[in-house]
Order: structure tokens, then C-alpha cells, then sequence
């Protein structure tokens, strides 16, 4: 046990969130050899070396018609730094996705906090599966603010507390808010992402209407900013056919 009480790091507070493209193997030629595996077999393989800008038809048609598995011969791997509650929504995706999130029993966690931007809309009115979301008041951005700033410091101080005490850190993490910055990897590909994008975003040219929560639509915007960059022909026609993932 310690004499005195440890100093204890001042927070940082974020209205933000980051993602890194770290790795990809994705690009439109992809989904044309597997799609024409069916017709061509091994010549196939020539679709690789053929200008993808030459075959918008084909991929517009599979993305049309929901042929869905040649938009899965790719992979993306991104880094995203993003709050805890912003992770948990993120691992409902599970069909085509694997994660690994830094570890709160292994690594001290750094003091970094999510506070909303003073753009982001705070008065929720609806029903479940309605909601609108409007402006908050100064008063109430100042409100919101200043409680989660007091909540994080004193949440912080406390599992600072509990580790000079000598108490386990997968034991002194209790104590943090979900509003905690964490670090994961998540690795995709380019069918996994739509489902994904069709779900967390929200966007006038989808068929069937989303209402994501605004910090997972950060991540999500982020993420199709980049993969719009590796596959140009395929994410115009995700949008072109509504956002549905085929």
C-alpha cells in the first residue's frame, strides 16, 4: 500500500473518431474473375490483367440482382479508435468481420474520453424504430458536457486508486464509463462492409431506411470513404441500387 495517492493523469477529451485503412487486398477486377468463374473457369484468371472500368455492366448487374458472393474475394483491414459503447454496437456485425480490441486486463487504459460535439443533435423525440433527433440548447450541450467530464475524472481517479493499491487492472477497469476511447482492428470485406454501411448509415439514396446512432455513423463514414477509394465501379453501384448489400 502507498502513503500517498497517486497523481493521477488529466483526461483528454475527444468529439471525434479515427480510422486507418491499414491493409487491403480490394479492388473491382476482384469481383469480376469470381463472378466469371462461373461461365469461364480457369480462364477467369484473365479477368485480373483487364480493365474493370470495361465490366461496370456485370458488377452493376450482380449488385442489381443480389449475387452476392464475388463481392467477398477482397479484404480490408482497418484500425479504429472509437468509444467502448461505439464498439459493442460494432460487434453485432459478425458474419464476414473479425476483431481484435486492445485489452483492458493486459495494458493500463489511457484517460481518453468521448464528449459530443456541440453540432451533435441531443433532444430524442419518437418512438423506437422513429426517432428523431434535433439541437440541444447551449444550457443543455453545457449540461451534457460538464456531467461527463466530472463522471470521467471521477471514474478515472478511481481505478487510478485501485492499481496503486495494487489491485488487478481486469479488476480496477469496472469502474470506467463507456464513453472510454478503446483501439480494435476489424478486418472485412467488401460484402461485410455494405451490410455494415447499409445499417450505420444513413443516407437519402437507400431503399430501406436506417437511423444509426451518430457515433457509429462516424466510424461507418469513415470506413466507406476508404473503401470508395479501393473499389470505385463497385461502391457506385451499391449506391446506385439503393445501399442494399447484394
Amino acid at each position: 500500500m502507498t502513503d500517498e495517492a497517486p497523481a493521477v493523469p488529466e483526461p483528454i477529451f475527444r468529439d471525434d473518431v479515427t480510422v486507418e485503412l491499414v491493409r487491403s487486398s480490394a479492388q473491382d477486377a476482384d469481383v469480376l474473375f469470381a463472378a466469371r468463374v462461373s461461365t469461364a473457369g480457369e480462364q477467369s484468371i484473365d479477368e485480373l490483367g483487364k480493365d474493370p472500368a470495361r465490366s461496370k455492366g456485370l458488377i452493376n448487374y450482380l449488385m442489381r440482382d443480389r449475387h452476392g458472393t464475388p463481392f467477398e474475394h477482397n479484404s480490408m483491414t482497418f484500425l479504429v479508435s472509437a468509444p467502448i459503447f461505439v464498439f459493442r454496437e460494432f460487434h453485432r456485425h459478425r458474419s464476414g468481420w473479425s476483431y481484435n480490441e486492445e485489452s483492458g486486463r493486459y495494458r493500463e487504459l489511457q484517460p481518453v474520453f468521448y464528449v459530443p460535439a456541440a453540432e451533435r443533435k441531443l433532444v430524442q423525440k419518437g418512438r423506437p424504430g422513429k426517432y428523431e433527433f434535433f439541437e440541444g440548447t447551449a444550457d443543455q450541450y453545457k449540461a451534457v458536457s460538464s456531467a461527463m467530464e466530472d463522471s470521467y475524472r471521477q471514474s478515472y481517479a478511481a481505478y487510478q486508486a485501485m492499481l496503486a493499491e495494487g489491485v488487478a487492472r481486469e479488476v480496477a477497469r469496472a469502474v470506467l464509463p463507456v464513453g472510454l476511447f478503446s483501439s480494435m482492428y476489424a478486418t472485412c470485406n467488401a460484402r461485410s462492409l455494405m451490410h455494415f454501411l447499409s445499417l450505420r448509415t444513413k443516407d437519402e439514396r437507400a431503399k430501406v431506411p436506417s437511423f444509426p446512432q451518430r457515433e457509429i455513423e462516424m466510424v461507418a463514414e469513415k470506413m466507406e470513404a476508404k473503401w470508395a477509394e479501393l473499389m470505385p465501379l463497385t461502391h457506385a453501384a451499391f449506391n446506385e441500387h439503393g445501399r442494399v448489400a447484394p
